[in-house]
């Protein structure tokens, strides 16, 4: 490493130390390289400790100990401060659940995902909603629910009592807020009372509950100092990615450990959404013995470090300084009066740099504010009639909104005629043309049209009983392998009622993987399945365990609140497609918590504003909502307007950052849903191209 790339300040021989600099410094790489130099200096690997703030993040270290050149050291333990207090409060569950008010303390616990909290809130949130309480805002029951479950899970971060919450959001407000607001955050307060009071009923502990359980516990001098000495070495990863308790719990750790390791990344704080304080991390990294700045960037190019400076100087960053004129900035720009002449401009682009330059469609990112649906189908169409391979992400999609999940649940609904969920006719449609191989949209809906009857004995009909020109027209192969399908879910209609993700994994295994059906050799629909699968597994374990219910009525309850808009866990699988030579296409937010660099980026509806506007999410705040924020202060449009501007900042620098080589900007004066795009990313590169002419076209 070259003398000006690197610079450390501090005690000679320090126990602790704090690591900065921008994404692509080899931060992490140094950190995994001292967890090695621990073990091979006999440190065991239980005392060693990796925290992340999300448990995608933990992926190089996994690697890494998995490495049988070098270990393999599995037994080095990887958490998240959620992973933390789950264990924690499991085993001393005992001496804290009468204290916490739980009823039947002496039972074990059970604990929510963030899909079976939404279950249990919606009963709550809907009882309200039919009292008219939340009558002043335009906001569905999932949303509603989805907030306050945010909402109970920032005030256990910061360690403040949930019932102060509303009171916190209407002074942010000021004496001439509108009454209404106040009184939606009153009535989200008492649905949030209600839920914890369920909880406590019924030994339910969303996350946070267990973090405040957590809490309570290490408050105990006893449960302290065992889990204080429990780890000498810890390793803490993108600390302004961490919450104000996960901040608090470090900073008392510190004094315990032999050797400690803070990773801090310049510009960070992307999850400030769920709870991430960056400036409390600053304050954490001072209390490190000594420092190590890791300056220089080993992914970004000159030409993108070029860019990353004007970005900063556009948006007045402190200290930043514009890029020499007539300088390579690294990125090309298309504008178009038309929002498909956009995508056709990505789509050919993207088959020139694979074809043509040999760039790997691994290699590239298609990025977006948000990625809605026809956004990802249309360009998602246009890259298949390329022959060229892409795969998505999008957290905060439903389960119900992926066509393979879609599907599934569609066939149990067939299966189970006695839940009277029978489907539309267009979505038995379409889950026969994706289940079976070969059959085209056209032809599964003349299939679903002569053999479908939900208001008949026989919901199915079999393939042979209809006329032979229908038959033809079908083609005799799908139909023998509709029959085999229909066959199968009678059969399993007919015998006994297994629980719903036995189902899953049933119809997975024995038809939908088999090949003649959609799912062979599909590695997303396998995916997928198996989130759905661990989806109603964890639903049917920690809500029914102990419950006498039927598996059908828990399968029944499942499909409710599955279509009501479910929103999906995070798991794991569907952040890690490093084997997939595939285009990958996500939110921008989405890449970013990738982590992950590419060759080329294409930045699409620049001229969006949903590059620096927040999410409407009237029930909660994420600002307000945080230690940093003094309690009573007004929230002004300068305060907006700041925060923004520091939002657009950190996402561009942070794009920038994890792209190797080139940035295409698309931009369309007329946006998705035909309105002018003049937001202001699309200022911001007006302001540099007039600095600094870069290589562009514009179509009429």
């Amino acid at each position: 490493m070259a003398d000006e790339a690197w610079h450390y300040s501090g005690e000679p021989n320090p126990r602790t130390m704090l690591i900065e600099g921008p994404f692509g410094a080899g931060k992490t790489s140094f950190a995994i390289e001292t967890l090695f130099t621990w073990l091979e200096a006999g440190i065991p690997p239980e005392r060693i400790l990796v925290m992340v703030p999300q448990r995608t993040l933990a992926r190089r270290y996994l690697l890494a100990l998995r490495d049988t050149q070098r270990g393999p050291a599995g037994t080095v333990v990887v958490r998240t401060l959620g992973g933390l207090a789950k264990e924690a409060v499991e085993l001393y569950w005992p001496l804290i659940a009468e204290e916490a008010g739980f009823h039947e303390p002496r039972r074990g616990p059970r604990f929510l995902t963030i899909e079976t909290a939404q279950y249990v809130m919606a009963r709550f949130v809907g009882e309200a909603v039919q009292r008219g309480e939340f009558d002043a805002i335009h906001v569905s029951p999932p949303q509603i629910a989805r907030q306050v479950i945010d909402n109970l899970g920032k005030a256990a971060l910061m360690g403040i009592d949930y019932r102060e919450v509303p009171s916190l959001l209407a002074a942010a407000w000021g004496p001439d807020r509108p009454q209404k607001r106040v009184l939606a955050y009153q009535a989200a307060g008492r649905v949030a009372h209600a839920f914890r009071q369920y909880c406590l009923r019924h030994r339910l502990l969303d996350y946070s509950l267990q973090i405040e359980l957590f809490i309570r516990l290490l408050k105990q001098p006893e449960f302290r100092e065992r889990f204080y000495r429990r780890h000498t070495h810890l390793i803490v990863e993108h600390i302004e990615e961490e919450s104000p308790l996960a901040h608090r719990l470090i900073r008392d750790w510190l004094p315990y450990v032999e050797g400690a390791l803070l990773i801090y990344e310049w510009d960070g704080g992307y999850r400030v959404f769920l709870g991430a304080d960056p400036e409390g991390a600053r304050t954490l990294g001072r209390l490190c013995e000594g420092t190590l700045t890791l300056s220089r960037s080993h992914i970004t190019s000159p030409a993108l470090e070029a860019l990353h400076s004007e970005v900063a100087y556009a948006l007045r960053r402190p200290h930043a300084r514009p890029a020499p004129e007539g300088t390579d900035l690294a990125f090309e720009f298309a504008f178009h009066a038309f929002y498909p002449q956009m995508l056709d401009w990505v789509a050919e682009k993207i088959y020139r740099l694979v074809h043509e330059e040999g760039i790997p469609a691994g290699e590239i990112a298609v990025l977006a504010p948000f990625l809605s649906d026809a956004l990802r189908f249309s360009l998602g169409q246009k890259l298949e009639r390329y022959g060229i391979d892409y795969v998505s992400h999008r957290p905060s999609r439903a389960l119900r909104d992926e066509p393979a999940a879609r599907c599934v649940l569609t066939l149990a609904a067939l299966a189970h005629p006695q839940w009277r969920q029978l489907p539309p006719q267009a979505d038995v449609a379409q889950a026969l043309q994706i289940a079976i191989d070969g059959l085209d949209p056209v032809r599964a809906s003349l299939l679903t049209k002569v053999v479908y009857h939900p208001n008949g004995e026989e919901v199915l009909t079999s393939f042979e009983r209809i006329n032979p020109e229908m038959q033809a027209r079908i083609t005799y192969l799908a139909g023998q392998r509709y029959d085999h399908l229909r066959g199968w879910l009678l059969d399993y209609a007919q015998g006994a009622v297994s629980p719903l993700d036995h189902f899953f994994s049933r119809l997975f295994g024995e038809v939908l993987s088999q090949p003649g059906y959609g799912f062979h050799n599909d590695a997303e629909a396998g995916r997928i399945t198996a989130e759905l699968i661990e989806s109603a597994r964890k639903f049917r374990q920690s809500l029914f365990a102990d419950e006498t219910l039927d598996q059908g009525e828990i399968g029944r309850r499942y499909m409710e609140i599955v279509n009501q808009g479910l929103l999906a866990a995070l798991y794991v699988a569907s952040w890690q497609e490093e084997t997939a030579n595939a285009v990958f296409m996500a939110p921008a937010y989405t890449f970013l918590m990738r982590n992950r660099a590419v060759r080329v980026q294409f930045w699409l509806d620049v001229g969006s504003t949903g590059w620096w506007e927040r999410l409407d999410q009237p029930l909660t705040h994420p600002y307000v909502l945080s230690p940093s924020w003094p309690p009573g202060r007004l929230w002004t449009d300068a305060d907006e307007y700041e925060r923004q501007q520091d939002v657009l900042y950190r996402l561009m620098s942070g794009l920038i950052r994890r792209c190797r080589e080139r940035i295409y900007l698309g931009i369309s004066d007329l946006g998705e849903q035909g309105y002018e795009q003049r937001g202001p990313m699309l200022r911001l590169f007006q302001q540099i191209l007039r600095r600094h002419p870069q290589p562009g076209e514009v179509t009429p």
